[in-house]
């Protein structure tokens, strides 16, 4: 069973930075594309950022957020400046085949932006 799990969520304030980290224990890391998906209060699981041999970002965090990979840690990392209250959201991490999450959901870590 494939776990994950993520951690350097907190308080920020706007325009502040956080870094997320994933550790992923999946058998052979460095072959998947990993995404970062975040859930905010009352609303669906959304896809942020994801990293194979290229990296593609949502529209609402290009420019802003920054997702990288150790192959041999088997970690993902997120990296994200100039943060925005509607950034507020509980963050996690997920391998993929193709385009969709296909392990099961860790804990993740939440990330608040308030004043």
């Amino acid at each position: 069973q494939v776990q994950f799990v993520e951690s350097g969520g907190g308080l920020v304030q706007p325009g502040g930075s956080l870094r997320l980290s994933c550790a992923a224990s999946l058998s052979i890391f460095s072959i998947y594309a990993m995404g970062w998906y975040r859930q905010a209060p009352g609303k669906q699981r959304e896809w942020v950022a994801v990293i194979s041999s290229v990296t593609k970002y949502a529209d609402s965090v290009k420019g802003r957020f920054t997702i990288s990979r150790d192959n041999a840690k088997k970690t993902v990392d997120l990296q994200m400046n100039s943060l925005k209250p509607e950034d507020t959201a509980v963050y996690y991490c997920n391998y993929m085949e193709g385009s969709v999450p296909a392990g099961r959901w860790g804990q993740g870590t939440q990330v608040t932006v308030s004043s």
